[in-house]
């Protein structure tokens, strides 16, 4: 059941409106595709599109679950990784590092990585649609986060609307490469 950013009024309406939209346009690149062309690398790097709905999906579900619960949602342990390492860096170079996040595995299909996302993508609307947006969680320890950051649940919405719209890029430029289809 989708949330209908109509019945929504002010921010809430923005937020939702927006999250959908970029949705919309991400997922128009897979349409007319085969599972086979949606998992086809047209670039060096990992990517390919139904690795990227996977990747797309699960970060909006741990987003989602962060605005929820805080950092308890993303517990985030880092080993000990000498980067300089040689070893490491060639795993970093090949993508095999990243490579169950990028790359359906197992039994993962399309058809079920894109009925994760919506199931997702209707739980964070409806989400974004009643919470209190103004809740504010630390972030948990990591790399990339400036040391005692925290997030609001609006401010996680407007991050999940970056991450889909950066997302749709990569995407349309993945599809382009696959037969010529623009998307955007």
């Amino acid at each position: 059941m989708s949330t209908d950013p109509s019945t929504l009024t002010g921010e809430r309406r923005d937020l939702v409106e927006t999250l959908q939209m970029h949705r919309a346009l991400f997922l128009r690149t897979l349409e007319g595709l085969t599972e086979e062309q949606a998992r086809t690398r047209t670039t060096f790097s990992l990517l390919n599109l139904a690795g990227l709905v996977k990747h797309v999906a699960q970060t909006e579900a741990g987003w989602l679950e962060f605005a929820k619960r805080g950092p308890s949602a993303m517990p985030m342990e880092w080993p000990d990784v000498d980067m300089t390492d040689p070893v490491i860096q060639e795993r970093i170079a090949s993508g095999d590092m990243r490579h169950d996040e990028f790359n359906l595995l197992g039994d993962e299909t399309l058809d079920g990585m894109l009925a994760y996302y919506a199931k997702v993508a209707d739980e964070t609307d409806a989400y974004v649609a009643t919470a209190d947006l103004d809740v504010s969680w630390p972030l948990p320890e990591a790399p990339w986060f400036t040391p005692g950051a925290t997030r609001s649940v609006r401010r996680v919405a407007m991050h999940v609307v970056a991450e889909t719209a950066q997302h749709a890029g990569h995407a349309d430029f993945l599809r382009e490469a696959i037969d010529g289809a623009r998307t955007m």
